[in-house]
């Protein structure tokens, strides 16, 4: 019996005595004020008091008996409802051993009441860990058993509560218990199966390189290039029941029903590499980009999630897949090199646009990434010299200046001709913002990774050029784009679009060597990332005054960070035979995150190392710097860390976690990838 009920009885229980103690006080007082009255109240309260002490002892054994009785009825009334009760219903305890189960449940798993075992053999997702990691009273699991969904619901009990459970046996148990109650949910989930699958999918499709494939062809085997195209890709959705519909002479419009894009998961979206195999007389590699979208409230939603997808994979490289849905997006394919173009039409246009961007505001602010390098620096300063051209004043935000970009720095002063406030930080930097301010953005398409994320929200009119393959996390509705993740450096875009911003454009020999050296850094020296454009840029810049050894004088480091990244090297430690791993501790290095991307270059100099990783604690950050030379996609695998990069070039910044515990992920990540197959050693 629970103690709130047993108070009330005793309260009913009190009231006899309650009153002969009120008579008693009356006849008290009777017997002062009016004695011959308080003489027979007197009498009478020792008549009622006999009686009820004659009554309580006759009575009590009696009273105990009906109590009891019908707390014993009641409980039998509600163990039977349990008993019979015709969904699945069990009684664990704190350990998740069963306790007792009613017939509906004894039935349904085919064991008697006396089964006492633990709950998780019967259904593993139910674990004692599960049960006591709950923070809530009631909650719920899914579970699995014998081909059939259920959804377990259950309630912690404890014997401070008035649950009905406590009136029968449960009372006779110490310590808390867990309800357990199963409900069919497998029509229900297969109905929701059903809804989710029939929902409908939009995809594009874009050929990369059509114009430069189609140029290198006989002009009798164009139609016929283009018509193996077009069958492979309605051959691959054949058996999709998709809608095809061709837009453009490369462009193609897709709509097919949900359940058939984990089928094009699971194989990788095979036409990727089908239609690198299309053959019709074409010297190039025919690829493909796909942006699919997904999981979207209305058709117009998902059409513009597959435009989103699309644009993310454009602005990857090309040859892949995009599926965005929601917020949520996935990559697949691009195991090789970017999609390189051959074409300047690109960068003419994007020159001339943003001219006239420049031409319509009063002043150019520029910012790169944080803790920029030669590369940010270098781009920011051929974004002056075009703003220069124009007249337009031109500021660039540089929070640190570290050992290896102070020589450039220092060659930009005003006794070389140069604005005094031509770096300026932050602070500054929000102050002078303006609707009449162009703000552009180089070597990062990631808002938090720039110099100052709060100039974005500032200011409507932003640039961004960058070379760098865009990520889920991207720079939203700048007034001017130009992303070439196939480009060696933001400096080799910056070269070639100066060549179309004007006719009359003159770089000075700081500026040209600025540039030059971002070029020469972020290719290792024309080891990385190098194609044609590259050296057709770095030709423009010699012809524009780029003197080379000035160029390597002013890169040359100081024995402190020669030293330093020799020991990054030597205590590297080998992982799985090909991934170097090491730690850069420099703290007596001002630009220690500088250094260990230059170790991690070094690193790939070792017989047998695919891909290499060095990890730098700076700002309480964990910065890694992840190289590869061909075999090995590290951008893959920062992503999957929160970065990104290219192929070969890749990196990240992870916040609140120790140099172990990050090394440990980049393992895991590796040990994944290896298992899914993304890795190939």
């Amino acid at each position: 019996m629970e103690p709130m009920e047993k108070e009330h009885i005793n309260a009913y229980l009190r009231v006899p005595v309650v009153l002969i103690i009120v008579f008693a006080v009356i006849a008290g007082l009777q017997i002062i004020f009016i004695p011959k009255l308080g003489i027979g109240s007197a009498c009478f309260v020792a008549i009622y008091s006999v009686v009820v002490v004659i009554y309580y002892g006759i009575t009590r054994k009696k009273f105990r008996s009906e109590i009891l009785s019908y707390a014993t009825n009641y409980a039998t009334v509600q163990k039977q409802l349990l008993k019979d009760f015709q969904i699945p219903y069990a009684v664990l305890d704190e350990t998740g051993r069963f306790l007792w189960m009613n017939e509906a449940f004894c039935t349904l798993t085919g064991k008697d009441s006396r089964y006492q075992k633990s709950v998780s053999t019967l259904f593993p997702e139910i674990t004692r860990e599960e049960i006591e990691h709950q923070e809530k009273d009631r909650f719920s699991i899914s579970v699995d058993f014998e081909g059939r969904i259920y959804e377990a619901k259950m309630q912690k009990l404890s014997f401070h509560q008035p649950e009905h459970l406590k009136h029968g046996m449960v009372g006779l148990i110490g310590g808390n218990l867990v309800a357990l109650m199963l409900f069919d949910e497998t029509q229900l989930t297969k109905l929701k199966k059903n809804v989710k699958d029939q929902k409908l999918v939009t995809a594009l499709i874009y050929i990369d390189n059509y114009e430069e494939t189609v140029e290198t062809v006989e002009d009798v085997k164009r139609s016929l290039l283009t018509a193996i195209i077009d069958r492979k890709i309605s051959r691959y959705f054949r058996d999709t029941d998709a809608v095809i519909r061709k837009m453009e002479k490369d462009k193609y419009f897709i709509i097919f029903q949900q359940k058939y894009l984990q089928q094009m998961k699971d194989n990788k979206f095979s036409l990727l590499e089908d239609i690198k195999t299309t053959k019709a007389g074409n010297e190039n590699e025919i690829t493909i980009s796909m942006g699919i979208g997904a999981d979207a409230d209305g058709y117009n939603q998902n059409a513009e999630y597959s435009r989103a997808a699309m644009d993310l994979a454009l602005g990857r490289g090309g040859s892949q897949v995009v599926i965005k849905s929601g917020e949520k997006v996935e990559y697949y394919g691009l195991r090789g090199k970017e999609v390189a173009r051959n074409t300047r039409v690109k960068a003419r246009v994007k020159a001339q646009a943003l001219r006239e961007m420049m031409e319509s505001k009063e002043s150019v602010i520029v910012m790169g990434h944080q803790i920029s390098d030669v590369d940010a620096l270098g781009a920011g300063i051929g974004v002056y010299s075009a703003a220069k051209e124009l007249g337009k004043k031109c500021q660039i935000v540089l929070n640190t200046i570290t050992t290896s970009l102070r020589p450039l720095v220092d060659g930009f002063s005003p006794e070389n001709g140069y604005p005094e406030d031509l770096f300026i930080d932050s602070e500054r930097a929000l102050e002078l913002v303006n609707e009449k301010t162009l703000v552009m953005v180089v070597d990062t398409n990631r808002p938090n990774f720039t110099e100052c994320p709060d100039l974005l929200t500032k200011s409507k009119s932003i640039v961004v050029f960058d070379h760098h393959r865009q990520g889920s996390e991207r720079i939203e509705n700048p007034v001017l784009s130009y992303i070439e993740p196939y480009a060696s450096s933001t400096c080799e875009m910056i070269a070639e679009m100066l060549q179309y911003f004007s006719e009359r454009m003159q770089l000075t020999p700081e500026e040209a060597d600025c540039i030059y050296a971002g070029i020469l850094i972020d290719t290792n020296n024309y080891m990385t990332k190098t194609g044609v454009r590259t050296f057709e840029a770095a030709a423009y810049l010699k012809r524009s005054g780029a003197d080379v050894t000035r160029v390597r004088k002013l890169l040359r480091e100081d024995m402190a960070t020669y030293k330093a990244r020799a020991e990054v090297v030597r205590h590297a430690e080998v992982y799985k035979g090909a991934f170097a791993i090491s730690e850069c501790v420099a703290s007596d290095i001002e630009s220690p995150t500088i250094v260990g991307a230059q170790a991690s270059n070094e690193l790939l100099n070792i017989v047998g190392i695919k891909a290499s990783f060095v990890l730098t604690a700076f700002k309480g950050k964990i910065y890694v710097s992840s190289r590869s030379i061909d075999e090995i996609d590290v951008q893959l695998i920062m992503e999957r860390l929160g970065g990104g990069g290219h192929l070969n070039v890749a990196g990240a910044q992870i916040q609140d976690a120790s140099i172990e515990e990050v090394k440990q992920r980049v393992k895991d990540i590796i040990d994944i990838m290896i298992e899914e197959g993304e890795i190939k050693l």
